[in-house]
């Protein structure tokens, strides 16, 4: 599976990923200062004119959201992000996870974000530069993840891959699993596509047999999952979950599956182990 941030940006799953992330950083804020490593940053803010349209994945995405009626106050809270990115109306522009959590730190906190591809690290570069506190810089975001976790106490740890190599999957749970040994009191947020659940739960197995807790799995799945070859739902596993954290999901789920998905769409959030 290819999945380039720019060409999906703005579509259901980065919906699901990006409520969560801002609950899970607000959450976070209120015990103290934060620390944000995100391992594929991608360019941080996106122009749906752009590579999004040739998907037309944010039209059944953003755009549904923004014209939504009756939003739960964390899909409202995502809403407001995109509305202030947009102040001429309509649905343009789209934030990355490095733009979203840049435009929510405070002087206290800081976000580092790494990117492997040269051209979108420029762009990720340029999308931070009103935040001297949001970094992006160059490198395979799974080993500097780790590296970045030693020097920092309770980090709030990003895994987005774009799911290219075979690999990801198994690089992901292992990234989790090294940031958490290397402070057990780090959070870390995985993004997966739903596509089979032979590989899913392989990923969900390999997190149970690193000894991880309190593993939370929160799953939004549009379509039943009968073409392997589809994104048909999307997941965010989230490795030592705070408490609130699956009320949390179940109120995003819940509302992307109901407002967004097709008949058999169901939400599901539980727990790991």
């Amino acid at each position: 599976m290819n999945y380039r941030h720019s060409f999906h940006a703005g579509n259901f799953a980065d919906l699901v990923k990006h409520a969560l992330v801002l609950w899970l950083l607000k959450d976070r804020q209120a015990r103290g200062p934060v620390t944000v490593f995100d391992t594929h940053a991608g360019a941080g803010l996106y122009d749906l004119s752009g590579d999004a349209q040739r998907s037309r994945e944010a039209e059944a995405g953003v755009a549904r959201l923004m014209t939504a009626e009756a939003r739960p106050p964390l899909i409202e809270a995502l809403a407001a992000e995109v509305a202030a990115l947009n102040p001429q109306g309509g649905v343009r522009f789209y934030p990355g996870s490095p733009v979203l959590t840049a435009r929510a730190l405070r002087a206290e906190d800081s976000y580092r974000g790494f990117e492997l591809n040269p051209p979108v690290e420029a762009l990720l570069t340029e999308s931070l530069a009103a935040w001297p506190n949001a970094t992006g810089r160059a490198g395979d975001g799974y080993e500097e993840a780790v590296r970045a976790a030693r020097g920092v106490k309770a980090p709030l740890v990003l895994i987005d891959p774009p799911f290219e190599r075979p690999d990801d999957y198994v690089r992901s749970a292992e990234t989790a699993a090294a940031v958490v040994r290397a402070d057990p009191t780090a959070c870390v947020a995985i993004w997966t596509p739903l596509k089979d659940l032979e590989t899913f739960d392989g990923f969900i197995r390999r997190l149970e047999q690193a000894g991880l807790a309190r593993v939370l799995v929160a799953e939004a799945r549009l379509r039943p999952l009968n073409n392997p070859m589809k994104m048909n739902g999307c997941a965010m596993t989230v490795v030592n979950a705070p408490s609130g954290a699956e009320a949390a999901a179940a109120e995003i789920c819940g509302w992307t599956v109901q407002a967004l998905g097709d008949a058999g769409a169901r939400a599901e959030v539980w727990r790991a182990g």
